[in-house]
């Protein structure tokens, strides 16, 4: 698996992203938010952090970065994309992801571990789980209310495209969504970070069965 993970001014947790694929063998190449062309990979990385300082809204400068056309052309033709918490943000703000993710209910930062429920098994990020488990993953977030119209919401349970919920919400988010897949099934945006999960020693081991499945699955493509 060849993966590559996008570094924007503020981002943190591209390095994290980039040992977490490189820990289960894919090839990582870095790329600048400024670069215009992606190179041929099967998956892209868009970390956390504050992209641009959160300005404005949270990932609104970063989805018109020079990058980003590129990144909405790797996904039109068949590549798939994770987008974790900033990462998140910025999907829904390039269109790639219906909603919006907005401040948290209690108006604060929470940085702690919890507990998700796996809500499908039938995408190439969640299908190392079994549906209807419970992981810890942390989360690290100020804006992680996930919301969206009624008829976004219908969509995205009609099509079982709800990746995670959390098990007790932290943050508002509409339905306890923490985590949701494209139409075509190849993006998934999350709040949580499971690539702060990948060993017993960090809190959680949990978010490594991600990145197992990612590559089992483009081996077998």
């Amino acid at each position: 698996m060849k993966a590559a993970v996008i570094t924007f001014p503020g981002s943190n947790c591209d390095r994290d992203l980039a040992v977490a694929f490189e820990a289960v063998g894919a090839e990582v190449v870095h790329v600048w938010h400024k670069d215009t062309d992606l190179p041929k990979v099967d998956v892209v990385g868009i970390p956390g952090g504050f992209s641009f300082g959160d300005y404005l809204r949270c990932g609104a400068i970063a989805a018109r970065s020079p990058i980003a056309p590129a990144l909405a052309a790797h996904v039109e033709r068949g590549g798939y994309a994770l987008g974790i918490c900033n990462g998140f943000q910025i999907l829904t703000e390039t269109g790639l992801l219906p909603g919006a993710l907005m401040r948290n209910t209690g108006l604060k930062y929470i940085c702690k571990h919890v507990e998700l429920r796996v809500e499908t098994t039938d995408s190439v990020f969640t299908s190392g789980y079994g549906k209807g488990s419970v992981v810890t993953v942390p989360i690290a977030h100020h804006d992680g209310n996930y919301t969206a119209d009624a008829e976004t919401l219908a969509a995205l349970r009609g099509e079982d495209r709800i990746a995670f919920t959390y098990a007790e919400n932290p943050n508002g988010a509409m339905e306890d969504i923490a985590g949701i897949l494209s139409a075509n099934r190849r993006v998934l945006g999350m709040m949580p970070h499971p690539e702060r999960a990948l060993d017993p020693v960090l809190g959680s081991g949990d978010g490594r069965a991600m990145f197992e499945s990612l590559l089992g699955r483009m081996a077998l493509a």
